[in-house]
C-alpha cells in the first residue's frame, strides 16, 4: 500500500511560516499566512470563475489553515469535559485548559485574571456588563457589541471630538465629573481602522479610580496585545475575527467583579451544590461556563494565537502596515471617493478603509464588486451607527478590510474594479430588495451543499 499525505498533514505543512515566507519572496507583498479560501474560486455572472478576493475581513475572517488542520486532528478525541473518567474526555479537558492558558499567555493576563470562555465579543462584554458595580462611561465610536450591553445600567456616553488628544481631555472631565466603576472603548474602530492609545486610556481611567475594558475584537487579529503592560483590566474578543470562526470568544481580567456578579447562565457546571430551595455558586471561570463549552471553538482559538505567535509580531506588522498604505494611497487617487476618518490626529490604522461616494449607491457598487468581480467587501454602518452617522456624510458607506491572507494582488484588484465601477458602472443589471442590491438575473452556480 501506497502511504499518502492526509488533507490536515498537507495544510499544515504549507502553512508553515518558512513555506509563506518562501511564497512572499516568489509574490512581493504576497499572503503572510495561508487561509483556508487562498484557493477558493467564485463563479461570476455571465459565466466564469476567477480567485476570490476577500476584503470582508474585518467582518469575519476565514480560518488560518493551521487552525483548520488543529480541529480535524482533535475531533476523534471530543468528549465531555471536566470529570469524565474516559481516555477522550481527559484529553478534551486538557485540552480547554491548555488554550485557556495560552489565551492568557498571549495577551500578557496577570496571574490571577480570569480567562472566561464565550460565544463571541458580544457575549463576553454582556457578561462584563453584568458585574459593573457602577457608572460606565463610553465613547459613541463604538461598535454595538460595546455601545448596547450598557443601556441597562448607569451609562454615560461621550461623543469622540475630532482629535484624539481633545477626546481624551473630555473624557479626562467626564471621568472627574462624578464617579465612575468603568471607561470601555474599542481597541481599533471597526469603521476607520484607527487604533486608540490603550495604555493612555487605561492611565485614565485609573487616575480616576475606575478600570478600563477593551473591546479587541477588530484589534487583537492585528496587534499584540498585553494587559499587564498596558493596564488594560478587562478584554474581549472573538475568535471568528482571529481566523477561529467555530464560535467561541473571551473575556479575561480582574477575577473581583466577576466572582460578585451573578453567574452568567444558570445551568451545570456552575454550582458546588444544588438543593430545590438552595444553590451555591463556584467561584472563578467556571461560575460563567455553565453548559459544555465550545471545545472546538476554543481549541480554534488557542491554536490561532499560537500561530500569530509564529509568524512574528514584525512580520505581521509589516505586511499589514505595506498593504494598508498601498490601499490607502490607492483610494486617495480614485475620484469620486472620499476615506471616512474619526480623529484628524490618528497616526496608527488597521487595514481597513471605509469610503463614500459623490454619486451613487456603495451598496450597488458592492453587489457589483461580488458578482462581477468575485470581490467581497461591506456596505453599511458597520454596527457603528452613531459613529458612521457622525463621521459620514452619506447614508452609507464601503469598507475594504485586509488580513493575514492578503495580497497586493488583492488590494489592486479591488482599485481597479473600483475605478472601473466608478467610471462606468456595473455590466449587469440589478434590483434593490430587502436584504440590499442584489443581480436581476443571477446565473452564478450554487455550491452543492
Amino acid at each position: 500500500m501506497i502511504a499518502t499525505e492526509s488533507t490536515a498533514a498537507r495544510i499544515a505543512r504549507t502553512s508553515e511560516p518558512a513555506a509563506m515566507a518562501e511564497a512572499a519572496e516568489q509574490r512581493p507583498l504576497g499572503p503572510l499566512a495561508r487561509l483556508v479560501d487562498a484557493e477558493l474560486e467564485v463563479p461570476v455572472l455571465g459565466g466564469g470563475f476567477v480567485r476570490h478576493v476577500n476584503l470582508d475581513i474585518a467582518a469575519s475572517a476565514p480560518a488560518l489553515a493551521a487552525v483548520a488542520a488543529h480541529v480535524a486532528e482533535v475531533l476523534p478525541y471530543y468528549a465531555s469535559v471536566h470529570r469524565g473518567t474516559g481516555y477522550p474526555s481527559q484529553q478534551t479537558t486538557a485540552l480547554v485548559e491548555a488554550a485557556r492558558a495560552t489565551v492568557a499567555r498571549h495577551i500578557g493576563a496577570r496571574d490571577d485574571d480570569l480567562v472566561v470562555f464565550t460565544r463571541n465579543t458580544t457575549d463576553a462584554l454582556n457578561l462584563l456588563a453584568a458585574a459593573v458595580p457602577g457608572d460606565t462611561v463610553v465613547l459613541d465610536l463604538e461598535h454595538h457589541a460595546n455601545l448596547l450591553p450598557w443601556r441597562g445600567g448607569a451609562r454615560r456616553v461621550v461623543v469622540a471630538r475630532p482629535t484624539v488628544t481633545e477626546t481624551l481631555e473630555v473624557l479626562d472631565a467626564e471621568l472627574a465629573r462624578r464617579p465612575v466603576a468603568l471607561l470601555t472603548v474599542t481597541g481599533a474602530s471597526n469603521v476607520t481602522g484607527e487604533v486608540l492609545p490603550i495604555d493612555r486610556l487605561a492611565a485614565l481611567a485609573h487616575a480616576h479610580g475606575a478600570r478600563l475594558a477593551v473591546d479587541a475584537a477588530q484589534l487583537l487579529p492585528h496587534r499584540r496585545v498585553s494587559l499587564e503592560a498596558s493596564g488594560i483590566d478587562y478584554l474581549a474578543f472573538s475568535g471568528h475575527k482571529a481566523y477561529a470562526p467555530f464560535g467561541a470568544g473571551a473575556l479575561i481580567g480582574r477575577a473581583d467583579w466577576l466572582d460578585a456578579a451573578p453567574a452568567y447562565l444558570a445551568g451545570g457546571g456552575a454550582v458546588e451544590s444544588v438543593a430545590l430551595d438552595r444553590v451555591a455558586w463556584k467561584q472563578g471561570v467556571a461560575r460563567h461556563e455553565a453548559g459544555t463549552p465550545n471545545v472546538i471553538g476554543i481549541a480554534a482559538i488557542a491554536r490561532a494565537l499560537g500561530e500569530f505567535e509564529r509568524l512574528g509580531d514584525a512580520a505581521r506588522d509589516r505586511h499589514e502596515r505595506a498593504l494598508t498604505e498601498r490601499l490607502h494611497a490607492g483610494l486617495a487617487a480614485q475620484r469620486g471617493v472620499r476615506v471616512v476618518r474619526g480623529f484628524d490626529d490618528a497616526d496608527d490604522r488597521l487595514g481597513i478603509a471605509t469610503i463614500e461616494l459623490e454619486r451613487g449607491s456603495v451598496g450597488l457598487l458592492a453587489a457589483a464588486l461580488g458578482a462581477e468581480h468575485g470581490i467581497s467587501v461591506r456596505a453599511g454602518r458597520f454596527c457603528a451607527h452613531p459613529f458612521f452617522e457622525r463621521v459620514a456624510s452619506r447614508a452609507n458607506g464601503l469598507r475594504a478590510s485586509l488580513g493575514a491572507g492578503s495580497s497586493a494582488d488583492d488590494v489592486d484588484r479591488f482599485l481597479a474594479a473600483l475605478g472601473r465601477l466608478i467610471a462606468d458602472g456595473p455590466a449587469h443589471a440589478y434590483d434593490r430588495g430587502p436584504e440590499g442590491w442584489h443581480p436581476l438575473a443571477d446565473d452564478r452556480p450554487r455550491p452543492a451543499f
